[in-house]
């Protein structure tokens, strides 16, 4: 399938199309909505096929790459859903221990683009762990649609017990320095942000991609350094930044904010035309930059 971007699409698809891929509407709805924006030659259906994700878009790092080696581990965590199953990799020829980074996915479980990712990190000298928060529903289903449908079905105070659980594990890693950061995408972003509440001095650096704020009254609890990146179009994640940022100027966090003109949310995934290339490059180098400042 051919590649297309976001300015072949109507804005007012594209915002319909990220309230279908939140959950807030199914696929029924959708292509309802999209029928205004159908035309002879080009049907609802074939608008929301293009809009999905290819995956094969998304693999920067294949798994077998020399530079990495990667395993499947079980994190236990008691105070969430028992267990929690995880991506882990690391450099292939690393000497001595890392800093760690756990990756956090979008609302649809541990998918091949959050894989990636972790490659990605591991492949700059990370030792990176992606936890798949859809391990007590059976894991990501390999169907985004479904992962988004079980997603529903998972207890979510549970779920930030696992992520927490999985952070720590990576903290106390042997091949880890104890040092550690985390990254994570829309859904994720907002549990990067909760892990940097949660976790105290236990964190070293956070960098959520359009992810939901914290309440302001827990910023104090922070103690990470964060760097945070919005789309500039994406009024239903941006609309709680003011609270956020007043809150950390009010309590003298360390923040770095970047706002990326004319994207939407989405936009560092590389395997729908949401994504935006220059958006996500500069937005992946200044991540990359800032752990190597924040955990070396």
């Amino acid at each position: 399938m051919e590649r297309r971007k976001a300015s072949d699409f109507p804005q007012g698809l594209l915002d319909l199309f990220d309230l279908y891929v939140h959950g807030d509407i199914d696929r029924r709805s959708f292509l309802e909505g999209a029928q205004k924006y159908a035309t002879g030659a080009v049907t609802a259906a074939m608008l929301w096929e293009s809009l999905r994700p290819n995956y094969a878009w998304a693999q920067q790092v294949p798994p077998d790459d020399p530079r990495i080696r990667a395993e499947r581990v079980d994190v236990e965590s008691p105070q969430g859903n028992g267990r929690i199953r995880c991506y882990l990799v690391r450099p292939a020829k690393a000497q001595g221990r890392l800093p760690g980074v756990v990756v956090i996915h979008e609302n649809r479980g541990l998918n091949p683009y959050i894989e990636d990712v972790a490659r990605r990190l591991a492949a700059e000298g990370f030792l990176a762990l992606a936890p798949d928060g859809l391990t007590s529903a059976g894991g990501y289903p390999g169907d985004d649609e479904k992962g988004v449908q079980l997603f529903r079905e998972v207890d979510r105070q549970k779920l930030n017990e696992d992520f927490l659980a999985a952070a720590r594990w990576l903290r106390k890693h042997p091949d880890c320095t104890g040092r550690i950061g985390a990254v994570g995408f829309c859904y994720g972003g907002g549990v990067a942000n909760m892990l940097a509440v949660r976790l105290g001095e236990e964190l070293a650096a956070a960098v959520p991609f359009y992810g939901g704020q914290p309440p302001a009254a827990e910023v104090p609890k922070i103690r990470a350094a964060l760097m945070l990146h919005y789309a500039g179009l994406d009024k239903r994640v941006n609309e709680g930044w003011p609270a956020y940022e007043a809150a950390l100027k009010e309590h003298g966090k360390p923040y770095q904010v970047f706002f990326y003109e004319n994207t939407n949310h989405g936009f560092h995934n590389d395997t729908t035309p949401r994504y935006d290339e220059a958006a996500a490059k500069l937005a992946w180098q200044r991540t990359v930059a800032f752990f190597r400042e924040k955990l070396q």
